[in-house]
């Protein structure tokens, strides 16, 4: 009879528990061959999409070795929406916190994948890390409240929002200091059922610890993000925005790697090259 009753508990839990835990998935965006596809992976098997998760995408029946493939940029974005100085420890001394997220873009064609080299320009002297945390817009949003906001936002990304320092003293603005080809590595994963709001963060130079942190002391949050940018402009599935960096950052040089740790997402790391 105990036994019996605590099948049927066990049974109960599991009912309750699967509609979370079908919420917990891994897609990626991948190459093989010299063609683009999506899919969703398990363990180490890719399962093919036929569009992208985000565009409802549904199963092909092919599937291939995650180790056969080369893992892009896990999200083809139209827009990409950049925030800064929303971490208290990377506000500048003397300079206050403002009512509203500090928004910026970038151009798309700034995105790199895991498994990409990000690009020195020749002409930059000053390139810099920032380890950020990026969700994906999971449909159109626009003039969003922030208590409906969470049914816009489909996943988690990691992201490095690489910055040319040099420029952007130079530039009357951060559009090419911070969007130039090559600068921001997303990836590995697209990450649906995480708690967006308390993830922890790590980020190495050269396997050494520079930056860590966790969601839940962004100033401006996800929810109030996606509702303040949908006011002025139209979000599309696939848009991402990204967090703003944690506490203080520095620069990187030729030959240098940069890891960006986001829990539930994975590692993402890139090496610095020298552009041309």
């Amino acid at each position: 009879m105990i036994y019996s009753i605590k099948r049927i508990v066990t049974g109960l839990f599991l009912i309750v528990m699967l509609p979370s835990l079908a919420l917990c998935e891994t897609f990626v965006r991948y190459e093989q061959n010299g063609i683009t596809s999506w899919g969703e992976l398990k363990g180490e098997t890719i399962h093919q999409l036929n569009n992208a998760p985000y565009l409802e995408g549904k199963s092909t029946g092919k599937t291939v070795m995650r180790s056969d493939v080369k893992l892009m940029a896990p999200v083809d974005p139209r827009d990409v929406y950049m925030t800064g100085f929303n971490y208290e420890n990377h506000i500048p001394e003397g300079q206050k916190t403002t009512p509203y997220p500090g928004l910026f873009m970038v151009p798309a064609s700034s995105l790199v994948g895991p498994e990409d080299d990000i690009i020195h320009p020749i002409d930059s002297e000053i390139i810099g890390y920032e380890a950020e945390t990026v969700i994906v817009i999971a449909k159109r949003a626009h003039k969003v409240s922030i208590e409906d906001a969470s049914d816009y936002i489909f996943g988690v990304t990691a992201g490095n929002d690489v910055s040319a320092r040099d420029w952007i003293s130079a530039d009357i603005q951060w559009f090419r200091g911070k969007g130039a080809n090559g600068f921001n590595a997303i990836g590995p994963v697209l990450q649906t059922g995480l708690d967006y709001k308390n993830l922890n963060l790590t980020a190495r130079l050269n396997g050494v610890v520079t930056q860590r942190g966790n969601t839940s002391k962004m100033i401006h949050n996800f929810e109030e993000m996606v509702s303040y940018i949908s006011q002025y402009f139209v979000l599309e599935p696939g848009d991402l925005i990204w967090s703003g960096t944690i506490g203080t950052s520095s620069t990187l040089k030729v030959g240098d790697t940069y890891e960006v740790e986001i829990e539930g997402v994975g590692k993402l790391n890139n090496k610095i090259v020298q552009g041309h």
